[in-house]
This record gives C-alpha cells, sequence and structure tokens, in this order.
C-alpha cells in the first residue's frame, strides 16, 4: 500500500493532516519525530510531512530527528514536505537561518504565490492561508528559493526542487487556509505520484484474510461496549471466522440506561449472533471505590476488563485471542511525542493493558479514523440506525461521574443522560451532533424546590461538532431546547438541581471532561 509518513513534532493539530491526505484518497500514519531511521525504511513511505509543533528550534530539548531525514529521504527520492515548525526544521537542518525573535504570528494572512509550483497547483495567485507560529525564516538554504510569502513573512513558502524538498510557514491541514486540502493533494498525488487507492469500504476482504490468518483455528473473544466500533469489529469478525468468535458483553455498571439490555437483543435479533454477558458491576465499582483521578481510574477500568474477559475466557477453552475496537485517535493520543509527560490521555484499549496478559490482542481498526469505521460498517450492512449513533467511551460513565464513581452517582447520571438525548431526538437535532452526554459534577449548590431549600448536584450537559473527534466545536443548542432540557432534567432526575452547558472547543478542551 503507498503510504505517506507524517512525523509528529508536537502539532495539537497534526492528526488533522492525515485526516485530510486519507480524504485525497491516500492512506498515511503518524509517527513521532524520533523514528529510528529503520523504522522510517520499513515503512517506504511515497512522501514525508514534517508537522508543526510548539517548539522554537533553538529551545534546548527542541524535538529534532535523530538521522539526517533530509539525506535519507533525498537518497530514495523521496518527497518532503515541512509545516510550520517543520518548515523551520527544513532551514535549520540545512544550512538556513531562523529568527527566534521574529514578530510571533498567528490567525489569517494573504498569501502571495511568486512562483508556480506543483504543490499549488490550480489555485489562485492570493489565497487565504492560517498562522500559527514564533520563529520565522529569514535566510534561505543553499539551493532554496522563495514561493510565496505574505506581509509578515517575507519567507513563506521554499522549495528545492533538485531534492525534491519544499516547506510552508502556515498550516495547510486546518479549515482555515482556503486551498489548503488543495494544496495537500497536490503534495501527495502529483509530487508524490500516490494514487487514490485508499477506501475504508475496500478493506473488507484483505481484513478477513488478515483475521483468518492470524486466527488460524483459534478462539477470539470480542467485547462488546455497545458502541459503534467494537460492533462493526464484531460483525467483521464473524464474517471471516463464524463460531470461533465469542462475544462478551460486560455490564461493567458503568453503562447508559438500560444499555445492555439492548444491546443483547439488537444481536440476536439483527445480526443473529449470540452474545453473553456478564454482569461484573459490582467488581467495576468496588475497584474504583475513593478513587477520583480520572488517570487512574480510566487504568483501572482498563484493567478491570482484561480481567474479567481473562476470566471468561476460561469458559472457552479455544480462545486464545482478544478482540478490540481500538482506534487511529485512540492509539496517537496514547503515545507522547516528548515523552509520558505530555500524553492527553490514557484510553482503556490502549493505555490500560496490562504488562502480562493470557489472550494475544486483535485490532483491525487500529489504523482508522471513526468515519472511515462507519464506512466499513455500512458496506457491512449494519443499519444506518446503529451506525450513526454517538460514540460512547469504553470506560463509560466512569469518566463522566467526575470524582468518585458510586452507584448512586451513576443512577443519577443515567437518568439525566437518558433525557438529555430523548430531547436532542425530539428536536430532530442528533444527526447533527457528533457526541452528546451528560457530565455529573462533583459540585453541589444550593437550590429551592417547593418551600425547601436543596442542596444538591449540578449536571454539565455537552454536544459538539465533528469530523473525526481530533478536533471539535460545541453546538450551537438552541435556547428553547435547553430549556426543556434542564427543565426536564431538574424536575425529574432526584439529585440534581441546576444544570449548565459546555461551549468549550477541542483544543484547547478535549471531548470528555475526563
Amino acid at each position: 500500500m503507498q503510504t505517506i509518513l507524517i512525523l509528529d513534532f508536537g502539532s495539537q493539530v497534526t492528526q488533522l493532516i492525515a485526516r485530510k491526505i486519507r480524504e485525497a484518497g491516500v492512506y498515511c500514519e503518524i509517527h513521532p519525530f524520533s523514528i529510528t531511521k529503520e523504522k522510517l525504511e520499513a515503512l517506504n513511505p511515497k512522501g514525508i510531512v514534517l508537522s508543526g509543533g510548539p517548539s522554537s528550534i533553538y529551545t534546548e530539548g527542541a524535538p529534532i530527528p535523530s538521522f539526517d531525514v533530509f539525506a535519507h529521504a533525498e537518497q530514495y527520492h523521496i518527497p518532503i514536505l515541512g509545516i510550520c515548525y517543520g518548515l523551520q526544521l527544513t532551514a535549520f537542518m540545512n544550512g538556513g537561518n531562523v529568527d527566534k525573535s521574529a514578530k510571533r504570528e498567528f490567525g489569517r494572512a494573504e498569501l502571495r504565490i511568486d512562483k508556480e509550483d506543483a504543490l499549488f497547483k490550480g489555485i489562485d495567485a492570493h489565497s487565504i492561508v492560517w498562522m500559527s507560529h514564533g520563529d520565522s525564516l529569514t535566510a534561505l538554504p543553499d539551493g532554496f528559493e522563495i514561493m510565496a510569502h505574505t506581509d509578515n513573512a517575507p519567507i513563506c513558502a521554499i522549495r528545492n526542487l533538485q531534492r525534491n524538498i519544499r516547506g510552508v510557514q502556515f498550516h495547510p491541514e486546518v479549515h482555515h487556509t482556503r486551498d489548503g486540502v488543495k494544496m495537500l493533494s497536490n503534495f501527495v498525488h502529483d509530487i508524490c505520484g500516490c494514487s487514490s487507492d485508499w477506501n475504508p469500504e475496500n478493506l473488507i476482504e484483505s481484513k478477513i484474510e488478515a483475521i483468518r490468518k492470524q486466527v488460524g483455528n483459534g478462539g477470539v473473544i470480542c467485547g462488546l461496549s455497545g458502541g459503534v466500533d467494537s460492533t462493526v469489529v464484531a460483525v467483521l469478525l464473524h464474517k471471516a471466522i463464524g463460531d470461533q468468535l465469542h462475544c462478551i458483553h460486560v455490564d461493567s455498571g458503568l453503562m447508559r440506561l438500560d444499555e445492555s439490555k439492548k444491546l443483547e437483543t439488537l444481536f440476536r435479533q439483527n445480526f443473529s449472533m449470540s452474545i453473553d454477558v456478564v454482569d461484573a458491576s459490582d467488581l467495576f465499582l468496588s475497584r474504583l471505590e475513593g478513587e477520583s483521578d480520572p488517570e487512574k481510574k480510566r487504568k483501572i477500568i482498563g484493567v478491570t476488563f482484561i480481567d474479567v474477559f481473562n476470566d471468561e475466557a476460561k469458559n472457552f477453552g479455544d480462545a486464545q485471542f482478544l478482540a478490540q475496537g481500538t482506534l487511529y485517535p485512540d492509539v496517537i493520543e496514547s503515545v507522547s511525542v516528548n515523552g509520558p509527560s505530555v500524553t492527553i490521555k490514557s484510553h482503556h484499549n490502549v493505555g490500560g493493558l496490562p504488562e502480562e496478559m493470557h489472550l494475544n490482542l486483535i485490532e483491525p481498526f487500529r489504523e482508522l479514523f471513526k468515519d472511515e469505521v462507519r464506512a466499513v460498517g455500512r458496506a457491512l450492512g449494519i443499519p444506518d440506525w446503529f451506525i450513526d449513533r454517538h460514540p460512547f467511551p469504553g470506560p463509560g460513565l466512569g469518566i463522566r461521574v467526575l470524582g468518585e464513581v458510586t452507584k448512586e452517582r451513576c443512577d443519577i447520571l443515567r437518568k439525566a443522560d437518558e433525557i438529555y438525548l430523548e430531547e436532542i431526538h425530539n428536536a430532530g437535532l442528533y444527526n447533527d451532533i457528533w457526541q452528546a452526554f451528560a457530565v455529573l459534577l462533583p459540585v453541589q449548590s444550593v437550590g429551592v424546590m417547593g418551600d425547601e431549600r436543596t442542596y444538591e448536584n449540578t449536571c454539565a450537559l455537552r454536544a459538539v461538532t465533528s469530523v473525526d473527534g481530533m478536533t471539535a466545536d460545541w453546538f450551537p443548542m438552541p435556547y428553547e431546547v435547553l430549556a426543556r432540557m434542564s427543565n426536564r432534567i431538574i424536575n425529574e432526575v432526584r439529585g440534581i438541581n441546576r444544570v449548565t452547558y459546555d461551549i468549550s472547543s477541542k483544543p484547547p478542551a478535549t471531548i470528555e471532561w475526563e
């Protein structure tokens, strides 16, 4: 498969580069800037993109590859595109000059293209781009020339045609850069020579073949959370290995209202697949007792899931594998660029795994984004009403009950969340929203109900729009809908007397609160 390699230097929007390239029909992978030469050679990329990043090239400990990526790429005729910090790194490592005292520039700018280039094919000479940088390139490396400039950045795009290296000071991957998608498409197609052969729906047969090869005659246990990812994995596995698959749904006590019953009925009636439902709610809640730290809660929940699967596997003598719905964002957010201190959060499918496990992992969708998994699900014949369900995190309500998790607090949140989603459906807004859910805060406030003073919990409502969950914006919920939601939750859920609406975007916030 043709692959574009993206080297991540810590930008918050590196994942957007991957999304835009995949939307152009080309497969790509993100790897830390510290990739080894051997790993890069094994990937055999058709092109390399150097991402942006928050560091100055002159900062102590600034991210710099451990080997000369440019010399390697030139040797194997691999085109390179540097973005923002990637441009500055290009200049720094090739003898140019980067001004660390330059005027910081953030936001909209007008790009003026000075030289025709394949990167700018089909783009007007004047275009709008998005800047986000502190340092600036002030002297070109030998063999490079200026392709474009802005009022504040005389050197805004550069190239070395002989070495097939290009760099831009702006961010083509963000929505605000008007022709950014076209530029990235030009890079992967016209400069790197990639064809548009990446289509998630076309993966099914190759995935089935790979699963059969990996599994052989062994049995596979698939954990069904009730979400889209694990469901699509289960249907794919069943198509590949039939009765070798043992589907298990663990009722962790952290599920939405009646979720386990609904899931059992769904699989039996719609997919002709039997599942074993294991009630492990007491075990999960007992292990979470007294724990408020969100990262520790995620780890506890992840380890407990694996423990339950290991115990359940004893009922299946042929079980050798555990299938999970791990997605690419799970992997990206659980792998730090500069070390553990900058990991966003551990996902239960990734960071919560114990060091020693009795089952080998199968993760068919480890390289896919959410919308790509949905495309696979539709191709497998899973109904749209299920495929279009909002994401639900593996740790469930364990990360939506902020602070300590108890059965009482989960029950309160379950009722509030059910009302919230019901009103979203009633308003016809569900399919306009990427994800919506209620959060129970560890905050109590004074209220008045009738003639009595109350001192009860605060519930926060969250709804976001997104393409893949890597970035998100808050959904502008109509006031009259918010009013109905608040009124119903306060009146119908004993234990809540205040409702708020979250208007934070990602970044800087994450979609989930924990």
